[in-house]
């Protein structure tokens, strides 16, 4: 039994630390048959997304990660290949494996030739991706670099005035660095909302807002369940259309690999986590901007203290407060999601 803030009784969360999480996702993750490396990786993001009260990408994640590899679609061991064609790219085959550990592996190399070079590209081949993207590019901002990332996923989303599904959620991060301990950062999916948010409200019950997705037969619906199994439709209209063939096209074709279409395909039906590629760029201002790197840094602070200074929140406030929070408070959870989770991994639930 809990007792959320205020003294509450409530048997319905669960609260747990930071490194409770971890451990949690990490032992899940290795009786299931994920290597050390891999589930290490894996659980670092899940953590991150739990702390940072991304529900979607939080542990609810893990229940995904276990049905891949139940799958038999996922290697839970394929260590990444790493190659350098050109003194500005560097390419990391995942063979199959989730994409994590391969961009830890690619980090380092991405940032020493973005600093060599001004500007760099990190492709990732053949990996399943289930993550956010704000882990890639804030740590590439620790390095005093631009980043830029984005996927594909599984065809879920009709575009502008369609019907039928065509991109994926399709997901867009930018990150730019600042003094102090975060980066100006944002992440979306170029769908309405993440598929995970859909996914969510089937599992408790709840009605998701008009205009998130469309039915089987191409009708408006609130019924979550309809919505899974109609279409995702993409933010901004026409915009958001634009912007997900854009991405479906730079992070599939430029860098041989899958467009959701094909991703989709590839699953037949087993409900496992897309399989594409992932595109990661990452540009030094020291190199780009012409020698006036503190004159830039300041226009840039003033442009982003200008946003904030009439109240208007900038992109990742949110999750940076409830980081902290977090890094204080632990994180609740809910008791249904926490018992399944455990019971993945064979545990005895706890009382």
């Amino acid at each position: 039994m809990q007792c959320k803030p205020g003294g509450n009784v409530n048997t319905d969360m669960v609260n747990l630390s930071i490194t409770e999480v971890y451990e949690l996702s990490l032992d899940v993750l290795s009786r299931n048959g994920f290597s050390t490396a891999h589930a290490k990786a894996i659980a670092q993001t899940i953590t991150a997304g739990q702390r940072d009260d991304c529900q979607s990408h939080g542990m609810y994640r893990l229940l995904a990660c276990v049905r891949t590899l139940q799958s038999g679609l996922v290697d839970p061991e394929a260590l990444p290949i790493v190659t350098h064609p050109t003194a500005a790219v560097v390419q990391v085959d995942a063979q199959r494996a989730y994409s994590l550990l391969a961009f830890q592996e690619g980090l380092p190399h991405l940032v020493d030739k973005a600093k060599r070079n001004g500007v760099a590209v990190l492709a990732i081949n053949n990996c399943f991706h289930f993550s956010a993207l704000w882990p890639e590019v804030e740590a590439i901002a620790q390095h005093g670099l631009a980043g830029l990332a984005m996927t594909p996923s599984h065809s879920w989303v009709a575009p502008a005035g369609g019907t039928r599904p065509v991109f994926g959620t399709n997901p867009l991060a930018f990150a730019w660095p600042r003094p102090g301990p975060y980066p100006y950062v944002f992440d979306f999916a170029t769908s309405m909302v993440a598929r995970g948010e859909i996914e969510l409200h089937r599992r408790t019950g709840r009605a998701i807002p008009e205009g998130w997705a469309i039915d089987a037969q191409g009708r408006p619906t609130t019924d979550a369940a309809a919505g899974l199994a109609g279409a995702m439709l993409p933010f901004g209209t026409y915009k958001g259309s634009a912007l997900s063939t854009m991405i479906e096209l730079l992070a599939g074709p430029l860098i041989g690999d899958w467009t959701s279409m094909q991703s989709q395909a590839h699953d037949a039906g087993k409900g496992g986590t897309p399989l594409h590629g992932e595109l990661v760029i990452a540009l030094d201002p020291n190199i780009l901007g012409r020698g006036l790197a503190q004159a830039n840094a300041d226009a840039a602070e003033a442009m982003l203290d200008a946003i904030s200074g009439q109240g208007a929140r900038l992109p990742s406030e949110r999750r940076f407060k409830a980081r902290a929070k977090s890094e204080q408070e632990g994180v609740w959870v809910g008791r249904a999601l926490y018992d399944e989770i455990r019971s993945l991994g064979s545990l005895k639930t706890q009382g």
